[in-house]
């Protein structure tokens, strides 16, 4: 998709469970995000709350290769944790910080509809995930979204979902902060930008100053094929070629601290483009 380099830019951060698990950290970060003076759409995960009232309530979590599983009592769960007091909280927050702040998840004017996983075969044994939603960007409500935007609302989406006959779907929130950022690609400049307690993606996963600034498709199979990339930041670099695939004009993976930074043209994290 081609991008027009004359439409309005818009941030589409999404920020992590390690930030929402620290009221310190969140309220600093909160103070960045309402200072950023351009549209733009927060994606919240849920922390580690859910499951600590999950055990004040005698619901165990349950997670295969470290997924959860949500069944019944669990759904109810994290609808009441990310919907409602993790997601209330940041609205609150950004409101006192003047920012005119709407709390939602997928099922809010059906933005974000999404159909219920299907059991899959984990070393030659069937598991069911639950009541967790797989996004078709392809149905994504943008128009709904964008009437938000350009009244002047600043959206604000629990890792939450709905699979349209009734039921609210547990679902990834890094996943919901791409969907939404390629499904907007028609009508913005989006930069997507992922906020972690790292720096940016490293070349040396025990030194946080060895940031690498830029990678675009060519300097990624370089370092791939150098071995200077540790596993766990593979998938969200795949993400987010994937989301600039699909018209996102770029994606930043950095340090929630450095929000202001990388939401200009100096931006301190790393840079996924084309």
């Amino acid at each position: 998709m081609n991008v027009n380099t004359q439409q309005e830019t818009l941030f589409v951060i999404k920020i992590g469970g390690n930030v929402i698990d620290n009221e310190t950290a969140l309220a600093a970060f909160l103070k960045d995000f309402a200072a950023v003076n351009a549209p733009k759409i927060l994606v919240h995960g849920g922390g580690k709350i859910a499951t600590k009232i999950g055990e004040q309530l005698g619901i165990e979590s349950k997670y295969i290769n470290g997924r959860r599983i949500t069944d019944d009592n669990t759904i109810d769960v994290v609808t009441m944790i990310y919907g409602g007091l993790v997601n209330k909280k940041i609205v609150a927050q950004l409101q006192a910080l003047r920012t005119n702040a709407i709390g939602l998840t997928g099922a809010d004017a059906n933005i974000i509809p999404a159909t219920k996983r299907p059991v899959k075969i984990i070393n030659d044994s069937p598991v069911d995930f639950g009541w967790v939603g797989d996004i078709d960007v392809q149905q994504l409500q943008a128009d709904n979204l964008k009437h938000l935007l350009e009244k002047d609302f600043t959206p604000v989406f629990a890792p939450l979902t709905h699979d349209e006959q009734g039921h609210i779907l547990n679902t990834n929130a890094d996943t919901i902060a791409s969907a939404i950022a390629v499904s907007l690609s028609q009508f913005y400049k989006v930069r997507l930008i992922y906020c972690f307690e790292k720096k940016g993606v490293l070349e040396d996963v025990n030194d946080d100053n060895s940031v690498i600034r830029n990678i675009n498709k060519e300097k990624y199979q370089q370092l791939l094929n150098e071995n200077k990339l540790f596993e766990g930041i593979l998938p969200k670099i795949d993400n987010a070629f994937a989301a600039i695939d699909a018209g996102v004009s770029e994606v930043l993976i950095g340090d929630a601290k450095d929000l202001i930074k990388n939401t200009t043209t100096s931006t301190e994290g790393t840079l996924i483009t084309q």
